[in-house]
């Protein structure tokens, strides 16, 4: 597990690296000629080198491997990260783009755990697909939350109608 998340310096946020593989599909109807979708996040320890590189194409679907893309923990995403965690089914999200010279290509540009941060992005007009977050990644994202996000107590108002008449303001 060190060589995937490795101790960075005191001054770097903590940050793995991924590899994510982008699908795309031909024509999958009459009004697209090309759709993308984020197929795949995998933990990237250098073993799929440091270029992209088409994994197939069976001239119908292809998809392309794209290795090398850091993942940084930092504070001020403390919220982000505990939302992510919360939700039930925590997950990578990826912001992609397609070349707007060249339809059908498309690489990712960004690997965020952050939920806050990917809906910036998404208010953003970009594209954001997640994929689901391994457990080890998980723990991780997890120990760095729990070390550095202190959520904020909810101070619930009752409604005037549940206050006594006496106390009400």
């Amino acid at each position: 597990m060190s060589e995937i998340f490795p101790t960075p310096a005191a001054a770097a946020p903590p940050q793995c690296r991924v590899a994510v593989v982008i699908e795309r599909q031909h024509q999958p109807s009459r009004w697209e000629d090309w759709r993308f979708t984020v197929a795949d996040v995998a933990l990237d320890d250098g073993g799929y080198g440091d270029a992209p590189r088409l994994l197939r194409d069976d001239g119908q679907t292809a998809q392309f491997l794209f290795p090398g893309l850091p993942v940084e923990l930092r504070r001020d995403e403390g919220e982000g990260y505990y939302l992510n965690l919360t939700s039930g089914a925590p997950v990578w999200f990826v912001m992609w783009r397609i070349d707007e010279e060249d339809p059908s290509r498309a690489w990712p540009e960004r690997v965020t755990l952050s939920y806050n941060e990917a809906g910036r992005l998404l208010d953003a007009q970009e594209r954001v697909d997640n994929r689901p977050l391994p457990a080890e990644v998980r723990a991780w994202l997890q120990s760095y939350t729990d070390d550095h996000y202190q959520p904020e107590p909810k101070k619930r108002r009752r409604p005037v109608s549940f206050v006594a008449p006496d106390q009400r303001n």
